[in-house]
């Protein structure tokens, strides 16, 4: 029996902030062509905030949550539910993540904090012309529905891994969720109605079409239930075999049938690129943070994951820069905070244009990635602010200088879904999962979509002098990522303090930003941090939620010299933070996630 209950959340922040309440918006908005969100916003759902005493289970569907508390309740560990609940995410939340995709998942047991890396690989064949034809870089949409853009999926074999390190039930027991809610059916919900609507694509499939699709091309209802045997077989057989169910044999087939014979955009993905991706374990990247300007500073240790994803690195330069500025004494109701935090995210996104990778192929500036976060580079990139905005930054050059590469050109990011967990052990995890773009390459095989992740890697390997880019393509490499799923720790006794992450693209940086800094910064719940209206900057306009800020606000931010965007920017956020009195946590109105425990 579920016993979270309502917490009465009050905060000043919230409403000084912005004149309007948020409304529901139509799907896809994006209040600007170079701008496209990961997934269209779909309406508010107002969330409470929870408050539980033995473990907790924060995902992106109730239905998902339910399956993370019920493998809790049985004993199951942080990993175990996060198994289940990934299960059922590919089948009620398939726009966002699934087997056919890839994820990282942080994961501390008391003693230490480790990192699974289950990115997708690009496939042996493909070389650095990729997304070229005819000389000339692909559009995205050219180059994500098909086969062009899938990478070998991670997701499986990573699980797996983290399992066979800290599981308690047996693996098949955790697939037993999915597997009857894929054979009885789940309901369509609001927000998948209206994501499947907005699409122009998933239709023209073979599989999907008819699966979420009425004759006439109209999305099945609300409520619909939608029943998927075909998928509740391939959890049956990974279940029972593991995931060479999924790596080799039929399964394995009909993935790289699909991709070579898609009519339009073929891919090179093989049989023996799936069955050699093996997921990584690697150490996280770990810095502390004692925020200042506070009347009790308290100190923190933030973990977050490594390159090939660039968002631990480009969160802990935000907050590392903001502590070397007169933010550190500013509210978020005052633009001059607005103004430091998007020149600090300017710089930081420059330093991820130039510098983060695949560090299997692209060695760290200086030699290590902590070059980036050091607190001397970090103070002298905050001496870069000035009382007018820079609109673009410049990377910078951590000393010695010892990489040659030139900055990738800013460009679309999509997709995932982020699960925070913690059991009744204290084992807690966060993880972020991904297909990348909504329903990914539009390509169904056997009851699951494919991912179009390949698209996360640079469109063009040079610049115009032909200078190399890190993140371009390679054999085997791993795209770069902004998944940001992230643990924090109190530096004195060395407790968790909290988990959490959002989907969101390039801008789960700065959803994850926001949440950590409300809530170390200004003391603030996470369901308030949550609540608080969405902003950051790619290294470009200043992006802020749309009806959200008032007039004043926003011309403030403009005659600091900012060019201000309003946009629906649909995070995603999960967190679950552990105090005195038990856990409390928060799950993002923008969408339909739910925290769920005892």
């Amino acid at each position: 029996m579920i016993r979270f209950h309502f917490v009465v959340l009050v905060s000043a922040l919230l409403a000084s902030a912005c004149s309007h309440a948020p409304s529901a918006t139509r799907p896809g908005a994006s209040g600007g062509a170079e701008f496209r969100q990961p997934e269209g916003a779909s309406g508010l759902i107002a969330q409470p905030g929870w408050h539980g005493q033995k473990f907790a289970v924060a995902t992106a569907h109730p239905l998902a949550s339910e399956a993370g508390l019920e493998i809790l309740q049985a004993g199951g560990s942080a990993v175990d539910a996060a198994i289940a609940v990934q299960m059922v995410l590919t089948l009620v939340e398939p726009q966002s993540s699934g087997i056919g995709g890839g994820a990282f998942l942080l994961h501390h047991d008391g003693r230490e904090t480790v990192v699974f890396d289950g990115r997708e690989t690009a496939p042996a064949a493909v070389n650095e012309t990729l997304f070229i034809e005819d000389g000339k870089p692909m559009s995205f949409r050219e180059a994500v529905v098909g086969g062009r853009a899938v990478g070998v999926p991670g997701t499986v074999r990573m699980l797996e891994m983290a399992h066979g390190a800290y599981g308690k039930l047996p693996w098949a027991r955790l697939f037993e969720p999915a597997i009857e809610l894929a054979e009885d059916g789940f309901p369509i919900s609001l927000r998948l109605y209206r994501l499947l609507k907005a699409d122009r694509h998933l239709r023209k499939d073979p599989k999907a079409g008819p699966y979420f699709y009425e004759r006439d091309g109209e999305p099945r209802a609300v409520g619909t239930l939608l029943r998927n045997a075909e998928l509740a077989n391939v959890l049956r057989r990974i279940a029972a075999e593991g995931s060479r169910a999924l790596y080799e044999g039929d399964i394995a087939q009909a993935v790289v049938d699909r991709v070579h014979d898609h009519p339009d955009n073929p891919g090179q993905l093989s049989m023996a690129d799936m069955a050699a991706y093996q997921a990584k374990r690697r150490q996280p990247l770990c810095t502390d943070y004692a925020p200042r300007g506070m009347r009790q500073a308290r100190s923190y240790r933030i973990c977050g994951v490594p390159p090939p994803s660039s968002g631990a690195i480009a969160i802990d330069q935000i907050l590392g820069i903001l502590n070397d500025t007169e933010a550190r004494f500013l509210r978020f109701d005052n633009p001059l905070w607005m103004h430091y935090y998007t020149e600090a995210a300017r710089l930081a996104f420059a330093d991820r244009a130039r510098y983060v990778a695949d560090p299997d192929f692209v060695a760290a500036p200086a030699g290590s990635w902590q070059s980036l976060i050091s607190p001397s580079y970090l103070a002298e990139r905050a001496r870069l602010i000035g009382p007018q905005s820079m609109r673009v930054a410049t990377p910078g050059t951590p000393s010695p200088p010892t990489t040659h590469y030139s900055s990738m050109p800013e460009q679309m990011e999509y997709g995932t879904s982020h699960i925070s967990v913690v059991d009744a052990w204290g084992n807690a995890l966060a993880m972020t999962s991904t297909i990348e773009d909504a329903f990914g390459a539009r390509q169904m095989v056997r009851g699951f979509l494919l991912n179009n992740e390949l698209t996360d890697f640079a469109f063009s390997p040079t610049d115009s002098s032909g200078a190399p880019i890190a993140n371009r393509v390679q054999p085997g490499k791993r795209p770069r990522s902004s998944m940001s799923p992230t643990l924090v720790f109190d530096n004195d006794s060395g407790q968790l303090v909290m988990s959490g992450g959002s989907p969101g693209g390039a801008m789960i940086i700065h959803y994850t930003a926001k949440l950590l800094y409300a809530t170390l910064n200004w003391g603030l719940t996470p369901q308030q941090a949550i609540d608080l209206p969405n902003f950051g900057s790619l290294n470009g306009p200043t992006l802020l939620e749309e009806q959200r800020f008032s007039p004043a606000f926003v011309d403030a931010l403009r005659t600091r010299g900012h060019e201000v965007k309003e946009l629906d920017l649909s995070s995603g956020l999960q967190a679950i933070r552990k105090g005195k009195d038990g856990y409390t946590g928060g799950a993002d109105p923008r969408r339909e996630g739910r925290v769920m425990g005892e």
